[in-house]
């Protein structure tokens, strides 16, 4: 499995006749599809065991290459593509909520002090029960010990601390002239006051075109120029490190036909980093590309 790309960088009516077993099946294997829960059904179509995520691969992969996480540019950061079997994303990417369902989805789409839109067509949903079993598991494992021991492996940073309430993260959906200003994230979590070091973002969206835009831009310090852009396609993670200048976003309106959205997973982890580093709390940091903004 390809692991690493860069661093950087559906009325039928009931038929009331009964029905013929196929002739492969066993009266035993008619029961097992019968009484089969959504969690044996992970383990038997996935293939990691109660996994849905490939730690072997993983783990190998952050011992070989944390220098090279370290010394990436604009900033410490990975992409790594084939995250997760692509049957998987699917099945996460079909979960999502109509857009349509206000109710459900969160909106903090709006404009900056100076009036400027900084997100717009944007809508994100943090709360667990109002997400899909493939969706929980997953989160569930991200936020795990194992998956934990692999950030700080790869990442150099060391007693991270998953989100449990997903402020800012869980699942997003971005509709068609989305948008989301270039920016630093706010540095400390609202309620436990946990300094923010990493991000992660996981794309899901199949069949996704550049022409639709949407790309993932990671900007210099001193917002000069954009160093990447990083297609959202199914089954890419990116992960990178938070600070006052880990500038990022994708600034121009999606493109995508209505009735296509760009659909990712967030995820934030955080540290208790001890008092003798002071640590000025900071909300969203939002840029102006020169020349554009």
């Amino acid at each position: 499995m390809q692991m690493i790309r860069q661093f950087f960088s559906k009325e039928q009516k009931p038929n009331k006749a009964k029905k013929m077993a196929p002739a492969n099946q066993t009266p035993e294997s008619i029961q097992a599809a019968k009484t089969e829960t959504p969690a044996t059904a992970a383990k038997n179509a996935l293939g990691f065991g109660n996994n849905l995520i490939n730690f072997e691969n993983l783990e190998s992969m952050a011992c070989e290459n944390g220098t090279r996480y370290q010394q990436a540019e604009p900033y410490p950061h990975a992409v790594i593509d084939s995250f997760l079997n692509l049957e998987v994303v699917k099945k996460i990417a079909d979960e999502f909520p109509n857009s349509d369902q206000k109710g459900r989805w969160l909106d903090f789409n709006g404009r900056d002090k100076n009036g400027t839109l900084v997100q717009a067509n944007k809508y994100h949903i943090s709360d667990e029960n109002l997400m899909g079993f493939y969706t929980q598991r997953l989160l569930f494992e991200l936020k795990g010990a194992r998956f934990l021991k692999f950030l700080e492996t790869l990442t150099g940073i060391p007693d991270l601390i998953p989100d449990a309430l997903n402020h800012g993260g869980g699942i997003h959906l971005n509709r068609t002239g989305a948008l989301l200003k270039i920016h630093a994230d706010f540095n400390r979590h609202p309620q436990w006051h946990l300094d923010r070091r990493l991000n992660l973002l996981l794309y899901l969206n199949e069949s996704w075109l550049d022409s639709y835009g949407g790309a993932l831009e990671l900007w210099n310090k001193d917002m000069s120029q954009c160093a990447s852009k990083i297609w959202p396609i199914a089954g890419r993670c990116v992960i990178f490190s938070t600070s006052s200048t880990s500038y990022h976003g994708h600034p121009d309106p999606l493109t995508c036909p209505e009735g296509v959205s760009r659909k990712s997973l967030a995820l934030y982890y955080y540290t208790n980093r001890k008092p003798e580093i002071p640590i000025e709390s900071t909300s969203t940091l939002w840029q102006n590309r020169p020349d554009i903004d």
